[in-house]
């Protein structure tokens, strides 16, 4: 690492009611992986913002290259090498993949048209660092959450920028993906591109950064190697206070047999999947991005549609047309995207956690109950700790990890037997993780089954009574708690056998 790139000096921004960041100094060295961790409202995405052009501090002193600058938009800090990956993808749909990571810089031809042959080259080149078999000149509404992701990185590597942010660039990548996005690092490192981290996941910015700098309540309150701290006290450092067990312990006993699927198919997500859940027990289930998980997840709540199989629900054979349907029978499908599905941002807390149930909050004539609607949402801003003023602000004003717990909320209206949770704790802090996990282990407790969908293979093994893995489309393989591993469950999503690697 050589000499300081980026330099912030006492950056303070102001919100209405509140001071987002409060005097912050950061000092980020070439060819530097610096880490910024801290809870959701730590400041993190507003000092990325300003660092990005998105945003102005009101006060204090920005430094890149010695210089002083003060980016008024995102162009001029692209200008200046300054690259942001936001946790918030700002691709264009119905533009293709080498079009969006090009986009305004595509290679021309004599009259300014697109040299269309040298666009999609120079894409498929990128593609490689991620081994993505993707034809460039796929349109992206068209991709994966995942796939979609790592475009959005490769559009900022193609700057060729000094200094690359990425917010939580892993969140929707699965193991194998994280560790190309990781070999990207480092080589970009060796280049002397410097990088921000930000990251909810711990274990990744001992994997891969340099330094960590510590954000709470808008305040810098650490800057150390990473060599020098561990997790525990880096934990202790963001949230202020011990957690200790973050995933906590297995309450109640496993019961009977609660759902089963039978030869589940719908070609080509998946293909003659079988398994059961039973009352009490939390399954995960692994696997590579595009292994068909989430349609599997979804398919059981309805949303998609089965080419064959059965679904049966304690032993009733059950035929669903739709999500309503579902719910009707107590089952529950929180969405691994919560601001595109899961939530109605414009519109509160309260309504949002009970849509799913609205039929409970209903009076005669089809009126709702206000005051019953509004005791079940303060009920659920107690059980989850939601850090909100009052039940009635909009969910747009949250903290992602307060987003999620209200998603979380909404499914408790509909009183689950089982509940299939999908990438529950993506973009959330380890606070607000530690409360969502034992929110799932209460529900677990009292006898809900839940089918755990997860590309975070610690929460998996955390979490999990047993450990179901698909790849391709098949379940290839299960574990139980005792027997389940990192290594193995790798092994099983790729199809590299132990002997072999």
């Amino acid at each position: 690492m050589g000499e300081t790139l980026l330099s912030v000096r006492g950056v303070t921004r102001r919100f209405p009611g509140v001071r987002a960041l409060d005097h912050v100094d950061l000092e980020v060295r070439t060819g530097e992986v610096h880490a910024l961790v801290g809870e959701n409202g730590a400041g993190k995405s507003t000092l990325m913002n300003i660092l990005g052009g998105v945003l102005s501090p009101d006060e204090g002193r920005i430094e890149l290259a010695g210089r002083p600058v003060r980016f008024h938009d995102a162009h001029e800090a692209g200008q200046a090498g300054v690259a942001v990956v936001f946790q918030e993808l700002s691709l264009v749909p119905n533009l293709s993949i080498a079009e969006n990571i090009f986009a305004n810089r595509q290679p021309t031809l004599a009259g300014g048209f697109v040299h269309r042959a040298r666009l999609e080259a120079d894409a498929q080149r990128l593609l490689e660092l991620f081994q993505l078999a993707l034809p460039p000149g796929r349109l992206v509404k068209h991709l994966s959450p995942a796939h979609a992701q790592l475009v959005e990185i490769l559009k900022a590597i193609s700057q060729r920028p000094r200094l690359l942010i990425l917010d939580e660039p892993t969140s929707s990548l699965s193991g194998v993906e994280t560790q190309l996005l990781f070999d990207n690092i480092r080589r970009m490192k060796l280049e002397g591109v410097s990088i921000i981290y930000i990251s909810h996941h711990l274990p990744e910015v001992f994997a891969v950064a340099d330094r960590v700098t510590v954000l709470r309540d808008g305040r810098r309150v650490a800057t150390r190697e990473v060599s020098e701290v561990d997790e525990e006290t880096l934990v202790r450092l963001m949230v202020g206070r011990e957690l200790s067990n973050v995933y906590g312990r297995r309450e109640g006993e496993i019961g009977e047999e609660l759902l089963r699927v039978e030869g589940a198919t719908r070609e080509p997500a998946f293909r003659d999947v079988t398994f059961s859940l039973r009352r009490g027990e939390i399954v995960g289930l692994a696997g590579l991005v595009g292994a068909g998980r989430t349609e599997l997840g979804r398919a059981i709540f309805a949303l998609e549609r089965w080419q064959k199989g059965e679904l049966y629900l304690e032993g009733r054979r059950l035929s669903l047309r739709d999500a309503h349907q579902a719910i009707a029978h107590h089952v529950g499908y929180l969405t691994e995207d919560r601001k595109a599905q899961g939530l109605f941002p414009r519109m509160s807390v309260r309504d949002n956690v009970i849509a799913p149930s609205l039929s409970r909050f209903a009076r005669r004539l089809g009126w709702m109950s206000d005051r019953a609607a509004t005791r079940f949402a303060e009920e659920c801003r107690g059980m989850l700790s939601i850090a909100t003023p009052s039940v009635l602000r909009r969910v747009a004003h949250l903290s992602g990890g307060n987003q999620q717990k209200v998603l979380f909320s909404a499914w408790t209206g509909i009183a689950p037997r089982v509940l299939i949770v999908d990438e529950p704790t993506r973009g959330v802090d380890v606070g607000a993780r530690s409360d969502l996990y034992a929110y799932l282990r209460r529900l677990a407790g009292s006898g809900v089954g839940i089918l755990l969908i997860s590309s975070d293979l610690l929460e998996i093994l955390g979490l999990s009574d047993r450990i179901l893995v698909m790849r391709e489309g098949r379940l290839v393989a299960e574990f139980g708690r005792e027997e389940a591993g990192e290594e193995a469950i790798i092994a099983a999503a790729t199809g590299v056998t132990a002997a072999a690697s």
